[in-house]
């Protein structure tokens, strides 16, 4: 690895997940107050901004804004969204800034007036294309040009899906055209006012389930989304697969040949504890990781305290493997969001202050081991090492219930710049050495991390299907074009960047 420090677009100081995405048809139901439940429930994956399309098989209304959930819609205005179905987004921003005209869903009108409302959560590596050409068919205003609409993605594609309905087309019609044509990792929510679609991708890159109500269906990126409405699980959309629901059914194709990589991500720190994916509940799988962390480098600890809440299940597991008591020694304010939402790093700084405290009682004197998802440039937990030994700590011992993260994510999960990444600043490939110097680095007396092979163990998926690219920098889906930092991945794959 290189050491790349000054190079490209800085990353996050945490993980940033992709978007959530919650549809429902349940004609007779109150479908706008399902979808902001089942929003509720996927908050974790986006907090910047939320939005709702109802539709009543005449007419599509969207109402959207930036902020959480719970700011976003009161009463009245799930009250004004009536209809039979419904399609709904909590979103972070990968493609696009953080504006309200990128707030999902989109909405557009065909040539033959159908409406299009439409949701999606990854991101596409064939993105630029698919801009040409929405933009030489004049479809969205060309690169530039500011207060035009929105600069997403998902803008793209649902203008092109939208200028696909023409006289006597459909919107499946349209969705068979362009879905083959669509590359990257996505799982798309959309609907015409009557009928609900739903799509992901080849790979499967994204979680997405579909769930039974009565008397009606509901299809959401986490399985936790189904239980908070009352709907039972019912399985996986298939990768590949296109479904649509609408009153004669659920109906189904494929629309690509299937090569599973389904994100090893989601198991360790996107994805709630409570969810299911592939079969394997989220909480075993880090639990299981814990365990075997507990086996790399062992030490002697009064007691194993997590990061809330993301370690916590891994720290819960560390404890019952090591035989170390399990204590909550960091309070975490319920009422801050996580602290990577926040614009600047000033405002990050007093985030994490504001959203755990350490309980001196605890943790005074003690022997620590400290247990968290994931590191990424290693200001957090350089920052709680610090505020732990101001509490009394004697000594912490930090470890991680995942992999050094070293290359960014391209399919939907903010890493950003190999450069800014803690793990690539020590000139090495030796596992051992980077732990080494990322320990020095944010002070701890100790640091290892879970092995790739027992992450992936953790999960009960096979290896072949799976995408691990942020710790291996093995791309399945391949690379983006026109993205800086997917150039410096190529560059530095190629050896040419020192």
């Amino acid at each position: 690895m290189h050491d790349l420090a000054n190079t490209a677009v800085p990353a996050p100081d945490e993980p940033r997940e992709e978007c959530g995405v919650f549809g429902v048809w349940a004609p007779g139901e109150d479908v706008s107050k399902l979808t902001y439940f089942g929003l509720f429930a996927l908050q974790h994956r986006g907090q910047e901004g939320a939005g709702i399309a109802v539709g009543d098989k005449d007419n599509i209304v969207v109402f959207k804004d930036t902020g959480l959930v719970s700011q976003v819609f009161d009463e009245s205005v799930l009250d004004a969204l009536q209809g039979d179905v419904a399609i709904g987004h909590t979103r972070y921003s990968t493609a696009g800034g953080n504006s309200w005209e990128n707030v999902q869903p989109m909405f557009r009108t065909s040539p033959n007036g159908t409406d299009v409302a439409l949701a999606h959560n990854g991101n596409l590596i064939n993105y630029m294309e698919l801009q040409r050409e929405a933009i030489e068919k004049k479809l969205i205003p060309a690169e530039g040009v500011k207060g035009q609409g929105s600069s997403s993605d998902t803008a793209v594609v649902s203008a092109l899906l939208a200028d696909l309905i023409d006289d006597g087309a459909s919107l499946l019609d349209a969705s068979r055209q362009l879905l083959p044509r669509v590359k990257g990792a996505f799982c798309f929510m959309f609907t015409d006012g009557h009928t609900l679609y739903a799509a992901r991708d080849p790979h499967g890159v994204r979680p997405l389930s579909l769930g039974r109500l009565d008397g009606g269906w509901v299809v959401a990126s986490e399985t936790c989304a189904l239980d908070i409405v009352g709907a039972s699980f019912v399985r996986d959309i298939e990768p590949g697969e296109l479904i649509w629901i609408d009153e004669t059914g659920v109906h189904s194709e494929r629309f690509a040949e299937t090569t599973k990589a389904h994100c090893v991500f989601e198991y360790v720190y996107v994805a709630r504890p409570d969810s299911v994916i592939d079969g394997q509940t989220v909480n075993s799988a880090r639990i299981e990781i814990g365990r075997r962390l507990a086996n790399v480098l062992p030490v002697d600890a009064d007691l194993v305290m997590p990061v809330p809440e993301s370690g916590t299940p891994a720290a819960i597991g560390y404890a019952e493997e090591s035989g170390i008591p399990f204590k909550q020694g960091m309070m975490k304010n319920a009422y801050v969001g996580r602290t990577f939402i926040q614009p600047s790093d000033t405002l990050r700084q007093l985030g994490l202050r504001l959203k755990l405290n350490p309980v001196r009682e605890v943790i005074e004197g003690k022997k620590l081991v400290v247990v968290d998802d994931s590191i990424v440039r290693g200001n957090t937990q350089r920052k709680l090492i610090r505020m732990l030994r101001e509490a009394g700590a004697g000594e912490v011992h930090v470890r991680i219930a995942s992999p050094p993260v070293k290359w960014p994510c391209f399919y939907g999960i903010d890493f950003a710049s190999p450069g800014e990444l803690i793990a690539n600043h020590g000139h090495t490939d030796s596992e051992e050495a980077i732990a080494e110097s990322i320990r020095t680095m944010i002070g701890a007396d100790s640091l290892a991390f879970v092995p790739i092979s027992d992450m992936i163990e953790a999960s009960e998926q096979a290896p072949e299907n799976l995408c691990a690219a942020c710790f291996t920098g093995n791309y399945p889906l391949g690379l983006p074009s026109g993205n800086p930092n997917a150039d410096l991945v190529r560059r530095i794959q190629k050896g040419d960047e020192a």
